[in-house]
């Protein structure tokens, strides 16, 4: 595990050695080591302190301290978001701030914002206030207005009436009275104010049943939205005057408005007064006006002075915290002058680390170095995969199903060509492969861009796979040329077709009339098959046998990684009685299968596959006839079904009674070992205590594992390769789709002659070919090509146990959410 290199082995079949490392660092240069490592990126650190809760810690305040300073900086940005204001882009992060000063000065900014903000809200409460007072002034003065002008019409008529003679309509006795004796007039009071428009019907209604009608309600509707002081909310409302006499009945109307959120606003009965009245409040709304709008430059200007150095103290309270929770996962010594960490890292950053330590020590102007020594361990180490821009996708593709075992072989290396590959044999289309193409090459031309922008979950997960999409555009324009389908047409892109018409019976569709006329089409399906009756059948065939050659190899592929898994880790056992036998069964029937493919289309045979792996296990003894694609054919057959029916009792039996031997002899071993030997070995000390009925026990659950595991291989080697038969079904349904909307909707609206068609029928063709091909068909192909990988290849050899190396960085400090 010691030594170390310059550089990373970029090796993604195998992940980076790494070593487990124990650091004591003195305490005065522990934070600076902690912060250049951080900035190095290379180090995960082990949590010494997990049954001590987060109070109990010893940087506990350190780190409650810079949570205040987080919550003022969130409290910032805020402000900011409400002023539409945002951070300025930060070109240089400078720690040369100091992290006391820093809180000092967060804390008088805060204090200052909150003053501006509750001086702003009382300000604006005000005058908000004055705006209403000042309509209900204006309206409650209209009703008035209208009320007197009808009661000096109505006191005319009644006077004009009295100097006449008396008649049925004439006034009662008490009424002549108190017309003619204002102090016998009843005196009624009124309340004036405010509401909200949808509360002024209910609030009639209330006011009516409260006091039995005895009640005058009169509404004027306010001209667009007015700003409530309370909420501060824009808001339809309406101006009331309530009349009532008695005043048992206004306190029940005060309860009544106070209940539906009616502001009530004094009002003058004089006409004099209420031009005063309204001439105040007009001045003094100015005078608020300008205070507030004084206030709010103010304002802005100290948010803008926090804007210029918001990111800048984000980044480093971020980088604070992350420094202090490390050092709480830290072991203090019991002399208090040194922390003592324990962590992974990759061998080839030794000197990095040392160097980044060593210089930590002479900033901080320690006398004591940090001490670096590598421990001894059986503890499983994570596992790094020094990836790229390029390749980082495709292992994150891998890493969706499982974390691979520390140095297991990695799906990765493999997935970079076989997962667009499959993709494209199902989406093989190059007019299609263009769009996305063209696509993809726009997230890649605008990378540094986008990657500096918070995207969308959809449009981030498109980014991050950016050069996955690239690949598999590639790769369909390739398959999509062997299949010469651009959006489901055929072109002579290589040259002319190798067949023509001598007669017209050619001209049904059919290939009946068709001869050669030309050398073979040099590449892909020769475009004359397009249209013909015979297209189907041989593309049927074409497709099915490459998705059988295409699955067969790739499932190989996965029993050989095996074969290297079980070779790293020194496992003979399932190198003699698992790769051997798995690779014999499946080379033996689909292996067999692959090779009759490709002798048949080298040889133009006209035998039916179909009837010869059927009757190879039906008939294996009878003559092939017609059948027969080579000489020594039906002795070969016999052989493989052999070894086929052999492969399965040697994957079953063999290995759990070895594993009991080897049980039994480490037990022997261990009955006889030497004094002071310590049992490191878990499972030797199970043994070494263990009765020979715990034994039979484990006997059987071994055996029954092992009886699992080969009924799910031959089943699956069956399954499997059925599976990869999507690729010819999701193949031949994206023809048939694309051809669909070519023939039935453009070519349909061509036939029209009419140009508005035309251009509806284009638009249609459009909407379907991205809607359906270029998106639905897209994640179909994805899902199915990642199925594929998942279970039909990485399930031959891939466990996917492990764990993911973290190490503590600072990279991604700016781009968390707190």
């Amino acid at each position: 595990m010691g030594g170390g290199t310059q550089r990373p082995t970029m090796d993604l079949l195998r992940s980076e050695p790494m070593q487990l490392v124990q650091l004591i660092i003195p305490v005065e240069s522990a934070h600076r080591s902690i912060s250049y490592l951080g900035d190095l990126g290379l180090f995960q650190f082990k949590d010494l302190n997990s049954e001590k809760s987060p109070f109990q810690r010893t940087y506990a305040t350190q780190i409650k301290r810079c949570g205040e300073m987080a919550r003022k900086l969130r409290f910032f940005k805020e402000q900011m978001m409400k002023a539409g204001l945002s951070p300025s882009a930060r070109s240089v992060i400078s720690d040369d701030v100091d992290l006391d000063d820093l809180a000092v000065k967060l804390g008088e900014l805060e204090a200052e914002l909150i003053e501006m903000n509750a001086n702003h809200e009382k300000l604006q409460h005000s005058y908000n206030e004055l705006i209403e007072y000042k309509l209900v002034v204006q309206k409650a003065g209209e009703f008035f207005h209208s009320a007197q002008n009808s009661a000096a019409v109505k006191q005319k008529e009644v006077e004009a009436q009295q100097r006449g003679e008396g008649s049925i309509d004439s006034p009662l006795l008490l009424e002549q009275e108190m017309v003619t004796d204002p102090s016998k007039q009843v005196k009624l009071g009124f309340v004036s104010g405010i509401i909200p428009r949808e509360k002024s019907l209910a609030f009639e209604r209330i006011l009516f049943r409260a006091t039995r009608g005895n009640v005058f309600l009169k509404q004027s509707v306010v001209e667009g939205p007015v700003t409530d002081p309370a909420s501060g909310e824009k808001a339809e409302k309406n101006v009331f005057v309530v009349f009532y006499s008695g005043e048992m009945v206004r306190n029940k109307i005060v309860k009544i408005c106070e209940a539906f959120g009616a502001n009530r606003y004094p009002f003058a009965e004089d006409l004099g007064k209420q031009f005063q009245i309204i001439a105040e409040v007009s001045g003094r709304l100015e005078e608020l006006k300008t205070t507030i709008d004084f206030g709010l430059v103010h304002q802005g200007n100290l948010l803008r002075t926090i804007a210029h150095n918001f990111e800048q103290w984000s980044h480093l309270v971020k980088k604070e915290i992350s420094i202090y929770h490390t050092l709480n996962m830290l072991s203090i010594d019991v002399t208090r002058k040194c922390l003592v960490a324990e962590g992974w890292c990759p061998v080839f950053a030794t000197n990095k680390i040392q160097n980044v330590l060593q210089q930590a020590t002479v900033d901080s102007n320690s006398q004591i170095g940090t001490i670096f020594q590598v421990l001894q361990t059986k503890e499983s180490p994570p596992t790094y995969f020094h990836t790229n821009k390029f390749t980082s996708a495709f292992q994150e593709i891998v890493d969706a199903y499982g974390i691979a075992k520390y140095q297991e072989a990695n799906p990765g290396v493999f997935t970079i060509i076989t997962f667009p590959f499959l993709f494209a044999v199902m989406f093989g289309d190059w007019g299609h492969g263009i769009c996305l193409l063209l696509a993809t090459s726009y997230f890649i031309i605008r990378e540094k861009k986008f990657s500096s922008q918070k995207l969308g979950d959809i449009t981030e997960m498109i980014f991050g796979g950016r050069y996955v999409i690239l690949m598999m555009a590639l790769f369909s324009i390739y398959t999509g040329l062997l299949y010469n389908e651009f959006f489901s047409v055929p072109f002579e892109l290589f040259g002319p077709s190798a067949y023509g018409c001598h007669d017209p019976s050619c001209r049904d569709a059919s290939t009946a009339g068709l001869v050669k006329v030309h050398a073979t089409y040099p590449f892909g399906v020769d475009p004359t098959w397009h249209g013909t009756r015979s297209e189907l059948p041989f593309l049927n065939s074409m497709k099915m046998k490459m998705s059988i050659l295409i699955g067969v190899a790739q499932m190989n592929l996965g029993i050989i990684l095996s074969y290297f898994n079980a070779k790293f880790y020194g496992n003979e056992l399932n190198i003699r009685h698992q790769f051997l036998p798995q690779m014999i069964f499946l080379n033996s029937l689909f292996g067999y299968l692959s090779l009759l493919i490709v002798v048949k289309w080298c040889t133009g045979s006209q035998a039916d596959l179909y009837h010869v792996m059927i009757y190879m296990f039906l008939s294996p003894t009878d003559d092939l006839g017609e059948n027969q694609l080579f000489f020594g054919q039906k002795f070969l057959q016999i052989l493989l079904l052999l070894a086929a029916l052999v492969s399965v009792p040697w994957m079953l039996f063999p290995k759990p009674f070895l594993l009991k031997k080897q049980h039994d002899e480490r037990h022997r071993g261990q009955s006889y070992a030497l004094l002071g030997n310590s049992l490191d070995d878990s499972d030797e000390t199970e043994l070494h205590d263990g009765s020979s009925s715990h034994e039979e026990f484990q006997f059987s659950e071994v055996f029954v594992h092992q009886l699992i595991h080969t009924i799910e291989f031959v089943l699956g080697a069956v399954s499997n390769t059925a599976s990869y038969l999507r690729l010819w079904a999701l193949s031949l349904a994206h023809s048939e789709l694309s051809s669909v909307f070519y023939d039935k909707v453009l070519l349909l609206a061509w036939g029209f002659n009419n140009i508005i068609i035309l251009i509806i029928g284009l638009f249609v063709f459009i909407c379907a070919t991205v809607g359906v091909l270029l998106v639905m068909e897209t994640l179909s192909a994805f899902l199915h090509a990642l199925r594929l990988h998942w279970v039909e290849f990485q399930g031959k050899f891939y466990e996917g146990e492990g764990y993911k190396f973290q190490p503590f960085s600072f990279t991604s400090l700016d781009t968390e959410d707190e």
